[in-house]
């Protein structure tokens, strides 16, 4: 699933080849991937025009129209992704943006998600309503105070409307890194526990981001978890595997007691 690095990724995607270059036609190739538009409004208004910087909102990619109140919004759901190639189109190609140089790409498997056409900022605000701030943009303080009480703690991460862009794969490899059950309530951290929390967090986003994925590496939990007898990259011992929150949730007994 992609997750905050992912869309990053397709962020800068989008800033490298599409910014400053003319839209010349868009091809939607599957319309159920279109949300509250359809592909003739969407071509009406992207043809002629330009995209502008792009920014991310956690799993969220968010295109304006450069000089234009529109603003295209995309969301990956499990198997999105945005592509800048030419030739020949993938057959899970749904939408693609033909512009001078090659073609920008919005390419889905499974279409849980989609595109979006914001026809102004308050249409944007609707969009994203709901939506928790960039888990590696929040500060230390406010991350603090978003954190349910209630929740257990990988319930709470993995919340979008308490934080934007941490899924499964991410929330497990932070917990591991900062040593923390995943069943743990929020309520029974210590102030430590939560400080860090999050600069494991921002340093295991950080990496991330580089990479443009969770990179399934052996110092990582992630390149540890789908092993049949995955053991822990820090101390060895056989990985714990469950439900939390009705996610596959791995983590090491011997580092993350509950």
């Amino acid at each position: 699933m992609p997750e905050l690095p992912d869309v990053e990724g397709f962020r800068r995607v989008l800033a490298e080849h599409a910014v400053r270059r003319r839209i010349e036609d868009v091809e939607v190739r599957d319309a159920q991937v279109l949300r509250g538009v359809g592909a003739r409004r969407l071509r009406d208004v992207l043809v002629g025009q330009r995209f502008a910087e792009p920014r991310r909102l956690g799993k969220w990619l968010v295109a304006p129209v450069a000089g234009r109140r529109e603003t295209v919004v995309l969301h990956f759901g499990m198997t999105g992704s945005l592509r800048w190639e030419s030739g020949e189109p993938h057959p899970h190609d749904r939408v693609i943006f033909h512009l001078r140089g090659g073609q920008l790409r919005y390419r889905d498997m499974r279409k849980l998600q989609g595109l979006r056409l914001a026809e102004d900022e308050a249409a944007l605000e609707r969009v994203l309503d709901g939506t928790g701030p960039d888990a590696l943009e929040v500060p230390k303080g406010r991350f603090r105070e978003l954190l349910p009480a209630r929740r257990q703690v990988k319930v709470a991460l993995t919340d979008q409307a308490v934080l934007a862009g941490l899924g499964n794969l991410l929330a497990d490899e932070i917990l591991w890194r900062a040593r923390i059950n995943p069943r743990t309530p929020v309520a029974d951290l210590a102030p430590a526990d939560v400080d860090r929390l999050h600069a494991r967090m921002r340093s295991t986003l950080r990496s991330a981001v580089r990479a443009e994925r969770v990179p399934p590496r052996p110092s990582w939990l992630t390149g540890r978890r789908d092993e049949p007898s995955g053991t822990c990259p820090r101390c060895g011992t056989a990985l714990s595997h469950a439900r939390v929150g009705g996610r596959g949730t791995v983590w090491c007994p011997h580092c993350q007691p509950g």
